[in-house]
């Protein structure tokens, strides 16, 4: 790895699949980059829909969904790791703003411990013992990959991305939106993408995929079919404009 690699940072970037990358998980997807560091780089698909929208996913965890906004937005398949986890994009929201809002979710932040969005499929009896050690990892995870960050979020379990998102993994925040509370751009995925030491930066070496700054409206006000298409304008393409044989410049 050379250090002008070591230097790339893509936190708030988009990675588009180039036609070559040919991956049943990543063709044509587009990945929002929540962290990217010498270390790897982790990020959501934000335009491959799962089979489950959001109403169906808060019946499944047992929670009314009280946004009528959000009822028949799809829980997208956003990577192969952890894929019966749920991973909240949304705006950041900070405890002291939702103080001086009087904001409802506010009583949710002040509990000490929550448990992490639990498994889909998970059995009624094993629930509890399940939710306890999600917790536990979910903590771990985000402690790893959160950026540092001298504003207090409100939910218990979240990364803070520069750009003005955060990503949550604990339940806190499906309770808010539960009430008909909680962040107002929201996005949910099952799963996530990540990539090991230097594994990013060989990828894009070898052409695999283009980046492009993030926009907040092709995340929260596009389609999920528009997508792949909105990102590729940002660079001022169009997705007919690629093939397979593209090379290296």
């Amino acid at each position: 790895m050379t250090a002008d690699s070591l230097s790339i940072n893509l936190t708030h970037h988009f990675l588009i699949a180039m036609p070559s990358l040919e991956d049943e998980t990543f063709a044509k997807s587009v990945v929002y980059v929540c962290e990217h560091s010498e270390r790897g780089a982790m990020g959501l698909v934000i335009n491959k829909p799962s089979d489950l929208s959001m109403e169906g996913l808060f019946e499944k965890v047992d929670l009314p969904l009280h946004r009528q906004d959000l009822m028949n937005a799809p829980v997208l398949q956003g990577g192969p790791v952890h894929t019966e986890r749920g991973f909240v994009l949304h705006d950041a929201l900070w405890s002291h703003e939702v103080e001086q809002a009087g904001d409802v979710v506010a009583p949710l932040a002040q509990e000490t411990a929550q448990p992490s969005v639990p498994e889909v499929q998970a059995a009624a009896d094993t629930e509890n013992d399940f939710a306890q050690e999600q917790a536990t990892e979910a903590a771990q995870e985000a402690a790893a990959l959160s950026a540092v960050s001298d504003k207090e979020s409100v939910y218990a379990s979240t990364m803070t991305i520069p750009g003005g998102l955060e990503m949550t993994t604990s339940k806190d925040v499906l309770e808010a939106l539960s009430i008909g509370a909680g962040p107002k751009r929201v996005l949910i995925s099952l799963g996530y993408s990540a990539w090991g030491e230097g594994q990013l930066e060989s990828e894009l070496a070898e052409n695999s995929w283009l980046t492009v700054g993030a926009d907040m409206a092709v995340i929260f006000d596009t389609p999920v079919e528009q997508r792949y298409a909105r990102a590729m304008k940002l660079l001022g393409l169009e997705p007919w404009m690629l093939s397979n044989e593209v090379g290296h410049s």
